[in-house]
């Protein structure tokens, strides 16, 4: 409780997403009857104010990084997924070696392929939001590009003055960057999930999994995902 009370210092700060912009300010928090910290309430740009998990959030000293929906909840499920499916195979192997009744087996069986079910839908869900922020990104960088040609046009002319056009272009070009990172990491988060979706289809692959399995995970057998990791470089202008 003495770690958490600190969170209280971060009231009035800013938050920032996951790429350094400035979204709101940390309002307050809700507690629960016994002092854990349940969600905050995050008053942002535009003047509303949204009550928000905690796992959405970030603390670090001072600065408070806001994850979004997409990055937290592909996290999740790139956990989730293959140490359900692990669990699904081990008990395979048990009722295999008979050490597990077949009802039992079937029981249980049922139950893991209904939870693994549910999480592959949750991340189609986050799969196909992923494809429609990379596509907003994607407009944005381009509407951006020609800003930035625009603006040399002008200086090129004489329009625009040179204190002028240096602050016009570390603005573009800094959010240029922010733009391409947002990008890129949504292709890796899109990249995990459908491959992880896809691994799931083939269980003779020889695979390594998305993220770091917890100790029971590592005693089950292997699942197939495969993780592509696509290098995105610097946007060029």
């Amino acid at each position: 409780m003495s770690n958490n009370s600190n969170l209280f210092l971060s009231i009035g700060k800013p938050i920032k997403d996951e790429y350094g912009r400035t979204i709101g300010k940390v309002a307050s928090f809700a507690l629960t009857p016994n002092g854990k910290f349940d969600a905050v309430f995050i008053e942002f740009n535009n003047g509303q104010l949204s009550k928000q998990p905690m796992e959405h959030l970030k603390f670090n000293g001072a600065e408070v990084t806001f994850i979004s929906k997409i990055t937290s909840q592909a996290n999740i499920l790139c956990d989730q997924i293959p140490l359900i499916w692990r669990k699904n195979q081990a008990l395979k192997d048990l009722a295999g070696k008979n050490k597990i009744s077949p009802d039992l087996y079937q029981e249980l069986h049922n139950s893991f392929e209904g939870v693994l079910n549910q999480l592959k839908k949750d991340a189609q869900v986050i799969t196909d939001e992923a494809a429609v922020e990379i596509a907003d990104c994607e407009e944005e960088i381009k509407t951006l590009s020609y800003a930035v040609v625009n603006l040399e046009l002008e200086h090129e002319i004489g329009q625009v003055n040179e204190e002028a056009y240096k602050y016009a272009f570390a603005m573009l070009q800094d959010t240029l960057k922010r733009a391409t990172a947002e990008k890129s990491a949504l292709e890796l988060t899109r990249s995990k999930l459908s491959n992880i979706l896809l691994g799931d289809t083939l269980p003779t692959q020889k695979t390594k999994t998305v993220v770091e399995s917890t100790n029971e995970a590592n005693e089950l057998p292997e699942p197939p995902v495969v993780v592509y990791v696509k290098e995105i470089g610097k946007a060029g202008i």
